[in-house]
């Protein structure tokens, strides 16, 4: 049953409804930012992770390499022969393959850089999305 037009009390209650409305959408929105950072922090803490176990990895594989291109170093004086026995030009040769090989990876990283994308929060926009078809709704009960 709804009040006669000239009860009192409904300018009241009405005024009442646009509080609860505009808190409630006030929560939400608060709810939305948590979720958002939640998803951001967890993305950033596994990239982290990741990073320093790259970064672990990297150093064995760079000890490595160093004894691994001293040795092509002297295969390379070994096997080309260079003039006077010079065998500093096994050093140079392996340098310049080096030099070529790390203009070819930083070409690489640089395209894989430009396709990437920044982390964005999905599952707050998804739930953004949601919220706002239940607002819209005619049936805002019928959405979910």
């Amino acid at each position: 049953m709804t009040p006669p037009p000239n009860d009192p009390q409904q300018p009241a209650s009405i005024v009442q409804a646009i509080q609860e409305i505009s808190e409630k959408a006030q929560i939400l929105v608060r709810e939305e930012i948590e979720l958002a950072k939640v998803e951001i922090t967890e993305k950033v803490t596994r990239l982290g992770k990741g990073a320093a176990i790259a970064a672990a990895a990297g150093i064995f594989v760079g000890a490595a390499m160093v004894m691994i291109l001293f040795g092509l170093a002297w295969l390379a004086y070994w096997a080309i022969p260079f003039p006077d026995g010079q065998y500093f030009w096994g050093f140079f040769t392996v340098a310049a393959i080096l030099l070529l090989l790390a203009a070819l990876a930083g070409y690489i990283a640089y395209r894989a850089l430009q396709a990437g994308s920044p982390p964005a929060p999905k599952m707050a926009i998804e739930e953004a999305k949601l919220i706002k078809e239940t607002v819209q709704a005619e049936h805002p009960e019928t959405t979910l």
